[in-house]
Parts: C-alpha cells; sequence; structure tokens
C-alpha cells in the first residue's frame, strides 16, 4: 500500500507523465496528411460569409482533422527562418482601415513549442531560429478559423525569408514532407494572383479579374496540373501577365512550399478558383 505522505507526489508525476506521452504521441506516426495552398484574398473574408470561406469550412470536412498545423503565411518576412515557439500566440491584426470589427476577432489556437522544435530539428538548409514575439497573422487566422473555428488545434507559423530565391522556399518545404506522417497539416496562405495596386476598386465584392490576371492564373494551373513545378519556380521568365500578377513575391512563395511537398505521382484538385478585384485570385490548391 502507498503511503499516503507520497501518494499525492505520486499521482502528479504520474499525470505528467501521462501529458508528456500524449505530446509526444500527438506527433507520432500517422496516416499522411494533405497539404493546402489557401488563397486568403482581403482580411474581411475572416468575418464575411461568402463562397470563398464556403470552400474553406468544405474543404475541411474532406480531410482528416491534424494534430496540428504548420503555416506558411505571405505575411510573415523575415531575415532568416522563425517558427513560433509560444504556448499562446496571440492573434495579430496586422492591417488597417477596416472595420471594428474585424481588429475585434481573437483566434485563441495554442501554440506547440513541440512542433517548433520538430520543424527546427527536420530542416537542414539553414538555422531555424525559435520565436516569442509574432504569433498568428491574418493570412493564417482569417482562414484557418473557418476550418476550425474552434481554435482547439495547436498552430504555428513558419516565416518566408525575404532574402532568398524561389528555388530555395521550393527546396526548403521539401525538409517538411516527414511531418505529414506525423497528423501535421501544412498550409501555406497567399494568392498566386496579387495587385493590390492595380485593384478595381469599383468591383471589389465581384467575381472580376482583368484578362492579364486570368491569363496569369490560367498558365498557372496549367502549370500546376501539369507538374510542371520548374516553370512555376522561374515565374520571373514567364511574362508581363506574370510580372503583373506577381509583382512582389510574397503571396505567391506559400504556393511553392505546397507544391514542394507533392509526392510523385500525388493527386491534386483546386478549389475556390475565382477572380475577384481585377487583380487577385483566390484560386485554392489541395495535394494528398
Amino acid at each position: 500500500m502507498v503511503p499516503l505522505a507520497i501518494a499525492g507526489p505520486l499521482a502528479i508525476s504520474t499525470m505528467k507523465l501521462k501529458e508528456l506521452n500524449k505530446m509526444t504521441d500527438s506527433l507520432g506516426k500517422t496516416q499522411k496528411m494533405p497539404v493546402l495552398f489557401l488563397g486568403h484574398g482581403s482580411p474581411m473574408n475572416g468575418i464575411e460569409e461568402n463562397e470563398f470561406v464556403a470552400g474553406f469550412r468544405n474543404i475541411a470536412k474532406e480531410i482528416p482533422k491534424p494534430n496540428a498545423i504548420l503555416c506558411i503565411s505571405a505575411h510573415w518576412e523575415t531575415k532568416g527562418t522563425l517558427v513560433t515557439a509560444m504556448q499562446h500566440p496571440p492573434t495579430i491584426h496586422d492591417f488597417g482601415g477596416f472595420p471594428q470589427a474585424l481588429f475585434d476577432v481573437q483566434y485563441p489556437a495554442p501554440g506547440s513549442p513541440d512542433l517548433a522544435r520538430e520543424t527546427q530539428g527536420l530542416i537542414t538548409k539553414t538555422n531555424v531560429e525559435m520565436d516569442d514575439k509574432w504569433g498568428l497573422d491574418h493570412g493564417a487566422w482569417s482562414v484557418i478559423k473557418h476550418l476550425y473555428p474552434n481554435a482547439d488545434i495547436p498552430v504555428v507559423q513558419m516565416s518566408l525569408d525575404h532574402y532568398q530565391t524561389p528555388q530555395y522556399h521550393y527546396e526548403l518545404a521539401a525538409e517538411l514532407k516527414s511531418l505529414r506522417e506525423k497528423g501535421v497539416l501544412i498550409i501555406g496562405s497567399g494568392n498566386m494572383v496579387h495587385n493590390l495596386r492595380m485593384l478595381a476598386w469599383g468591383k471589389m465584392n465581384e467575381n472580376y479579374g482583368f484578362d492579364w490576371a486570368i491569363e496569369a492564373n490560367e498558365t498557372m494551373k496549367n502549370f500546376i496540373h501539369s507538374g510542371d513545378h520548374r516553370s512555376l519556380i522561374n515565374f520571373r521568365s514567364q511574362g508581363k501577365a506574370f510580372d503583373l500578377a506577381i509583382p512582389t513575391p510574397e503571396h505567391y512563395l506559400p504556393l511553392l512550399y505546397t507544391l514542394g511537398l507533392q509526392e510523385k505521382g500525388e493527386e491534386l484538385s483546386l478549389f475556390n478558383d475565382q477572380a475577384v478585384a481585377g487583380s487577385l485570385t483566390m484560386t485554392s490548391v489541395k495535394v494528398g
């Protein structure tokens, strides 16, 4: 019989051990998770009801519920590569000029220092730094909140190294493949066509695209379906429509992370495939 004096400490130690085992098991081997590229568009998608929000919800119903999420967002550019490593990442409202209701949104998903360390350990191309200052920017929470509205899935963000090439980002993604077999849903969040300077302000709420935006988006989709990742990596060699569609690369690079994680012969599908406001496309990709 265990003496009463030590029963309490033993029980506490047993509980801690069970919690530790549960945490370790959560990153154990699972069926291979899909990979997503989500066209996030306007921050207002975080609070509006529209066809794109419905598309995010529907895709969540098609895939297994993940143990954790690793998100590469267009809105976290850094020198070097960082991963959020805090237990409780804050909701970042990294925009201006929108209704107060959008600033009031909180997405209190937990973080996962374990996933941050696992990600850090997998990457050999660079030294990954653990970050305790960022959180979840709107490229992450404005879409993930529709996939998992209960905010019960741990979320870690990985930054985009602003100083590296598209080829570098594509190759870095490939180093994360083993996470897919540990219940981790990897999400790239951006837009394939994203030129805010050329928005058609009179058509902000319409499914409308300029000719060059449609041309670039269709060509990108053809490359995606044919598995021509090389042309997508070399997007600066694809002509004027691509130059207009990708004036700066941060919203496009998350697509390369998604494609860099595609296995040979793995199925791929598109959803939310619409242009909006002339110079944006919401086209999203599911791999697996």
